[in-house]
């Protein structure tokens, strides 16, 4: 296990099954647990607002902490789990997030809560620690299947969190929100410890990288930082982005400089520059960044007044228009691994891209009314979540077994940072095409922001085309 020798590896791999239905049911149970606790803030963050008596732009704080803990913990989790065992700090993580939970539930103020959120962002480093157990314990094709499996439940816990946040805040109180799933993350994490089976530790004479951990850490940090920064009210002075890109610039080469030292690295480079990895990486960033600017866009063309281009939607409403898109983006993600093993990621991400570019070139023209957006949801919704999940469920079982951890962390931060920008981008748009009198994005600005995204999709085809001359050459 420790040299990762073809022997050792193919014992690993053709194993069968130590785990049951039961057990990946956990798993999943515990992935619906956990999206539905990240998203409670986003359909609540006005009535937070209100109950702590905090701006909008303080309130913004309570998203954003959460997806920068996530994305400068992930990595280390899948470090942490392919070397001494995905359950073992599996279990470690999820005692973190459930005191973040319970935190947030009893939070009298802002501060509190921000710490809650703090905690609880470590949860994203759950996946790729998911992604460790049913590798170990499963063959390649199974193990697809069962990734597609853990990351379409932590989407559709995402949409049950969106869903139920209302209710549940206004029924009881905010503070169940956070509460109710962290009960559910406490009693299904007990389940996961007595079911799944012990994965035993690589034992190896060289310790951790704790250079390149802190490296890597302060590197997305760092970036994510900045982005959050950026896309706040006001923005920041061309001064202060420069200043950003060159901090990340140099952490992300002194980075790169420790790992070609180390004698354990963080991360091996020559594992990351394998053309499964690095291709995986790029796609899933170009295809995610399209995917952030829908997120974006579509919700404020329904917002926008009826009086005008818009429909003038609440936030219930927006939540029911936006209901489909999610459902099959949570189905989407079960697809994505199961068509993976039968038609190759490169294929799934093929007609991903397509149906993703047609669909928002066609928008760009066509959204005057809901039934158009709804669609255009849905069907971007199904192909981004398939062709990224199918791209991580082929790296999973295409690097070696004790890289799994590490390799699908850096996929799932990939897909974090892609996310983010796309907001940026549509948000940028947005504000280049405001009107000088109301301030609100003109109807162009919206058409120009479809049709970018579409033109940021179907890079992915160039993206394929040019690894596939590479790979022949």
């Amino acid at each position: 296990m420790l040299k990762g020798t073809s022997t050792s590896e193919a014992v690993v791999v053709e194993t069968p099954a130590r785990i049951g239905r039961t057990a990946i049911g956990a798993l999943g149970v515990l992935a619906l647990a956990l999206g539905a606790l990240q998203s409670v803030v986003e359909p609540a963050l006005p009535l937070l607002q209100r109950e702590l008596g905090v701006s909008p732009g303080e309130g913004a704080l309570i998203g954003n902490v959460l997806l920068i803990t996530g994305a400068v913990v992930t990595p280390v989790a899948g470090k942490l789990g392919d070397r001494y065992g995905g359950k073992r700090v599996l279990i470690w993580l999820m005692a973190v997030v459930s005191a973040g939970g319970l935190l947030a539930g009893l939070a009298p103020n802002l501060p509190v809560l921000l710490l809650g959120q703090v905690l609880q962002g470590v949860m994203v480093g759950a996946l790729p620690l998911s992604f460790i157990l049913v590798r170990k314990h499963l063959s390649p094709g199974e193990s697809q299947v069962a990734i597609g499996l853990v990351v379409a439940l932590f989407t559709g816990g995402g949409m049950v969190g969106f869903l139920f946040a209302g209710p549940i805040s206004e029924g009881l109180s905010w503070h169940w929100m956070f509460a109710l799933p962290t009960i559910v993350i406490i009693a299904t994490t007990a389940v996961v410890s007595r079911l799944m089976p012990h994965d035993p530790p690589i034992q190896s004479d060289s310790g951790i990288d704790w250079p390149g951990v802190v490296l890597l850490s302060g590197t997305l940090l760092a970036f994510m930082l900045g982005l959050v920064t950026v896309t706040r009210d006001g923005g920041l002075p061309p001064l202060a982005v420069g200043a950003i890109a060159v901090t990340v610039t140099a952490l992300a080469a002194g980075w790169i400089a420790v790992e070609r030292r180390a004698a354990s690295p963080m991360v091996d480079l020559r594992m990351l520059a394998k053309p499964a990895m690095w291709h995986a990486c790029v796609l899933t960033l170009v295809i995610t960044t399209s995917s952030g600017m829908v997120l974006l866009l579509l919700p404020q063309l329904f917002a926008v007044s009826a009086d005008g281009y818009g429909f003038g939607a609440g936030t219930t409403a927006i939540g029911l228009f936006l209901l489909p898109g999610a459902i099959v983006g949570a189905a989407s993600d079960s697809v994505g691994g199961i068509a993976a093993r039968r038609f190759g990621p490169r294929a799934v991400v093929v007609v991903g891209t397509v149906v993703t570019a047609a669909t928002m070139i066609a928008l760009a023209s066509l959204h005057s009314a809901e039934w158009q957006l709804v669609l255009a949801k849905v069907l971007t919704a199904f192909a981004a979540g398939v062709a990224t999940t199918a791209l991580l469920a082929g790296t999973a079982t295409a690097v070696e077994t004790k890289d799994t951890g590490i390799a699908t962390s850096l996929l799932v931060v990939t897909r974090v940072i892609g996310v983010a920008l796309g907001a940026q981008i549509g948000g940028a748009i947005l504000d280049a095409g405001a009107d000088p009198v109301t301030g609100l994005p003109t109807k162009s600005a919206f058409a120009t922001g479809f049709a970018v995204a579409g033109l940021v999709a179907a890079l992915s085809l160039l993206v394929v085309r040019f690894m596939k001359k590479g790979a022949q050459a």
